[in-house]
């Protein structure tokens, strides 16, 4: 059986900032840009209770709580924490999956004390080596393992044992399910299903001919079933948001201005990847005839001019065809390796 860990730091830009400053402990403090369009990067715990979270507009975000704190990032000294670490899972593991700099997937299968014990003294030690503190989940798979990280945060872990699954799942929500987002929870609330036990009420066939492939996966993940393996060093390449449209649309102007809309919710979703480098900008139309065209540019963002000019040089390659589908994304640049130490436990 495996033994899957999902540790996940607490708030840890936030985190970081507040330990580097101790007159700001105990008060909102948030990370990110704070003039213009900035969003938040992520808000530690005094400022969520107002409301505050990552990839919030920051305009928002003080409108909630008008005495919050925002501090421009660092991400080198963030990156540096991230190293510190990844250096502390690789006493345990070298089988680590980082997700971000703040969260990680571990199977420690291998070793012959419990989970539950390894989970605890890997946040022992990030707290004593970093001031920082992180929460875990423990757990068959990965997918109960980062539901349950959720579980007693901050600062805390949770187990979801072998035997304890079906129960575990029975009152679950539908939403804590892996790939299941708002819209999806509003079909499955349209079907009556709310819960994961609801949703195991359904035949996998029906669940096939209402969502394809996703019906089957719905199927195994709603019984805390999950077989992917953790993947060593895996790293995110792209970004991107897509709208197919309702009515195919011919006119650019319209594209246009679904274009904004898009790009809008790109610029914020990096909020949550501002230590990766983007390194090139890319606008995606599919046309009527389902040929589709992608047009980029190399960047540091996704500005608006640039966005439109390469809508522009997309639009044109369609020969006035009308596009049932727009995207924007971006790609990021290789991260810079980070040198890491192999330490033995005493």
């Amino acid at each position: 059986m495996r033994k899957i860990l999902h540790i996940d730091m607490d708030c840890f830009y936030a985190a970081i900032e507040v330990r580097d400053q101790p007159e700001l402990a105990g008060k909102p403090v948030a990370v990110g840009g704070r003039t213009g369009r900035g969003v938040l990067t992520t808000a530690n715990y005094e400022a969520r209770k107002f409301g505050c979270r990552s990839a919030m507009p920051t305009f928002k975000a003080l409108d909630l709580c008008p005495d919050l704190i925002i501090l421009p990032t660092r991400f080198d000294v963030y990156r540096e924490e991230s190293a510190r670490v990844r250096e502390i899972f690789g006493r345990f593991t070298t089988l680590i999956e980082p997700l971000s700099l703040d969260e990680a997937y571990l199977d420690v299968s291998h070793l012959e004390s419990d989970a539950a014990s390894v989970a605890w003294e890997i946040r022992s030690q990030i707290r004593e080596e970093t001031g920082l503190t992180a929460s875990a989940g423990i757990a068959p798979n990965k997918l109960l393992a980062k539901i349950a990280s959720d579980w007693n945060k901050p600062d805390g872990q949770f187990e979801i044992k072998p035997d304890e699954v079906d129960a575990f799942m029975r009152d679950l929500p539908v939403a804590k399910l892996f790939g299941v987002g708002k819209k999806m929870e509003d079909k499955l609330a349209a079907m009556n299903v709310r819960t994961c036990g609801d949703l195991q009420g359904i035949e996998k066939v029906e669940l096939a001919d209402r969502f394809g492939k996703w019906g089957l996966d719905l199927y195994e993940l709603c019984r805390g079933r999950d077989e992917r393996a953790v993947r060593v060093d895996r790293i995110r390449k792209s970004l991107s948001k897509e709208r197919t449209l309702a009515e195919n649309v011919s006119d650019f102007a319209a594209l246009a201005g679904l274009m904004e809309d898009l790009r809008e919710k790109v610029e914020a979703a990096l909020a949550k990847h501002e230590d990766r480098d983007v390194k090139a900008a890319v606008v995606k139309l599919k046309f009527a005839d389902f040929t589709q065209t992608t047009a980029e540019r190399k960047c540091a963002g996704v500005p608006g001019d640039v966005c439109r000019e390469l809508l522009g040089e997309a639009w044109s390659r369609g020969g006035g065809k009308p596009a049932r589908l727009i995207g924007v994304g971006v790609r990021f640049a290789d991260p810079k390796p980070v040198e890491q130490l192999d330490l033995a436990l005493d």
